[in-house]
């Protein structure tokens, strides 16, 4: 996929004004954001908004496909099998009831550990690997294994530590090797280098939290630190190149793809996350949700094998296979999650409708 130009809409089957008015919403939100559109390899929408095109945005939960797809690679190496014990892996893990947590359940937000300890304590040790984890260890399922309930950032150090433990690799190496390289992105890291740190994107947060979270999510040390389920920093450019691939077959094999895509929630709600996600193994999935109101950050026109993942409503990726369409829109507001939601539902509305 090159970005040395925009192809013009009208060639990739879309209509320029209904493209033009999500740009519109965009700008007239404001704020510091990214948006990039492609179908069938040829990018339609490249657009920066108060900032440069290789200015790097933190994903939040945005990330965690990345983790996924280095899962799903293991197992296609024969170096990981979904149904396995996490504790197969990682023997201390199986401490306090977890001994039969799966990592397909992990994958699925269904292993009961939606957190460890207190959240507001996992965030504090979200930059110490050996920290992150020992809480792990020492943690109690907050739900029964099986239930649906997401989890934020447990999911990372749970996966994190079983690929570090297959591959002998610690993740971010690992992410480098066997999804970035073979991408061939320049602007995408699993922990921020330090001599980067000039083009990181701080995010603007509202609401009763959003002093907390400037205050954790801005800091160097935040950034700088390896969090695999939400601290991807990354352009809007290089989040459609990974989907893109994805559509391609290049960095899952199509049968791959498809475990990783089947459905696990359909319409049930997820106590955490307070929506009725459609979760698979390791992506958000697109189409209708079944609660009056509930909409998806995919946008409610996307088609049900739509796949990606939404972060913290301030960020977002995806790959609509029926449109051919891989779409990123990277944002820097945080803090009001239903009007954040809503907006970014209708971004993805006029594309998709744009598309059609």
């Amino acid at each position: 996929m090159e970005f040395g130009g925009v192809c013009d809409p009208q060639d990739a089957g879309f209509d320029q004004d209904r493209l033009a008015q999500a740009i519109g919403l965009i700008e007239a939100r404001g704020g510091v954001a990214q948006l990039c559109v492609v179908r069938d390899g040829r990018t339609v929408v490249d657009r920066s908004f108060g900032c440069s095109p290789n200015a790097l945005f933190w994903l939040f939960s945005a990330s965690k496909p990345y983790l996924a797809i280095v899962v799903h690679q293991l197992v296609e190496s024969g170096r990981l099998h979904l149904d396995d014990g996490v504790a197969a892996y990682w023997p201390e893990f199986a401490q306090n009831g977890k001994r039969e947590i799966t990592v397909r359940e992990v994958l699925r937000h269904r292993s009961g550990v939606s957190n460890a300890g207190s959240y507001v304590g996992e965030v504090r040790a979200m930059t110490d690997w050996d920290r992150a984890v020992r809480r792990i260890e020492e943690a109690k399922p907050r739900w029964p294994i099986g239930t649906v309930a997401y989890s934020p950032l447990a999911f990372g150090f749970i996966l994190g530590e079983v690929v570090r433990r297959c591959s002998g690799t610690p993740i971010d190496e690992h992410v480098r090797r066997t999804v970035l390289e073979p991408l061939g992105v320049a602007d995408t890291y699993l922990g921020l280098p330090a001599e980067l740190w000039d083009r990181h994107v701080p995010i603007r947060a509202s609401g009763p939290l959003g002093p907390f979270i400037q205050s954790v999510v801005n800091r160097r040390s935040t950034r700088e630190a390896v969090v695999p389920a939400a601290g991807i920093s990354t352009t809007a450019r290089d989040l459609a190149a990974l989907y893109q691939a994805l559509l391609e077959g290049r960095l899952l094999r199509p049968e791959s793809l498809a475990v990783a895509l089947e459905p696990s929630s359909e319409g049930v709600y997820d106590p955490v996350a307070r929506a009725p996600v459609r979760w698979s193994q390791g992506f958000q999935l697109g189409g209708p949700r079944w609660m009056e109101g509930a909409v998806s950050s995919l946008g409610s026109l996307s088609s049900p094998r739509a796949f990606g993942h939404n972060g913290s409503n301030c960020c977002v990726g995806w790959a609509d296979p029926d449109r051919r369409i891989a779409y990123a829109y990277l944002t820097n507001r945080v803090g009001r999650p239903q009007p954040d939601l809503l907006h970014h539902a209708a971004v993805a509305d006029k594309v998709l409708a744009a598309a059609d």
